[in-house]
């Protein structure tokens, strides 16, 4: 556990920059004194998307801009409306009006209230001041920053690629209460809101390369994409956004967190991945 903390970091575009965004909201791993959870910390990490941020490592160097949100998302998810707050969770009524969503309802809201249907992170209730700290310190901050970069992005070159990048558990399906699905999990699971949110070319680039480099790839299935990518995507104002989730048994150890032997093959491949895109932007400018 650490005092407050930096929210974000930044790493910008080194050399000729592109138009392409990343963002890793979940891959905080620096635990706020006031949590105050009563679960052990080795059961809160399951909630981390640990080292997507290395996996991304190269972002910089292809010309794009990386911003890493170094708060857990257990704390406050930077991927969540901010009036999405389950009012159970809470120890007196809300100031504004909420809309909890069904992320919620699974516990997984602004401010997670369980870690799975059995395991709940707290035993009390929490302050409207200490939502309201986690609010203003860490999720407000961190969509500045994003917007920053995304507006710099449309400010220089006249649109925006995004990417907001994840991990998933191989039990994805099981913790989205999702039953009786007919495949396993995909290695990769690209997420545009049913087609709403990035250009159809973009999205297929991706598949594509991944498909070459002999990973599954799926859209939509589980992951359609939230918050982040919805703001962003508009492609008809030339703003694309895409979610990227990788199953995170290709890259580390579920239980110690470690990466795995695979390591260093994802991140590789995903640095041939970010090379391709770059080429695809520049060509698309000009």
């Amino acid at each position: 556990m650490v005092a407050q903390i930096q929210p974000f970091s930044v790493f910008e575009p080194i050399g000729s920059a592109i138009p392409l965004v990343c963002d890793s909201p979940h891959s905080g791993t620096n635990y706020p004194n006031d949590f105050c959870h009563a679960v052990p910390l080795v059961q809160l990490r399951g909630g981390e998307d640990t080292h997507v941020d290395l996996l991304w490592r190269e972002t910089p160097t292809v010309g794009a801009t990386l911003l890493v949100a170094n708060f857990p998302r257990t704390y406050i998810d930077p991927n969540r409306t901010v009036n999405d707050i389950d009012p159970l969770l809470l120890d007196s009524i809300w100031p504004e009006a909420l809309s909890p969503s069904e992320k919620s309802r699974l516990g997984y809201g602004l401010i997670w209230r369980q870690l799975n249907a059995t395991t709940s992170i707290y035993d009390r209730s929490l302050s409207i001041a200490e939502v309201q700290n986690r609010i203003n310190q860490y999720y407000l901050p961190y969509h500045a920053a994003l917007t920053r970069a995304v507006e710099q992005s449309i400010k220089n070159f006249g649109g925006v690629w995004h990417l907001n990048l994840h991990s998933m558990p191989n039990n994805a399906y099981e913790r989205l209460q999702i039953k009786n699905n007919p495949h396993p999990l995909a290695d990769f699971v690209l997420g545009d809101r049913d087609g709403t949110t990035c250009e159809p070319a973009f999205v297929d680039l991706i598949e594509k390369q991944l498909r070459s480099m002999g990973y599954t790839v799926a859209r939509n299935d589980p992951y359609k994409g939230m918050q982040l990518i919805a703001q962003i995507g508009q492609p008809q104002k030339n703003q694309h956004s895409l979610q990227v989730e990788i199953r995170r048994p290709i890259y580390m150890d579920e239980i110690t967190r470690e990466p795995n032997k695979n390591f260093q093959i994802v991140q590789n491949d995903i640095s041939k991945l970010l090379k391709l895109i770059a080429v695809y932007l520049r060509e698309r400018q000009s």
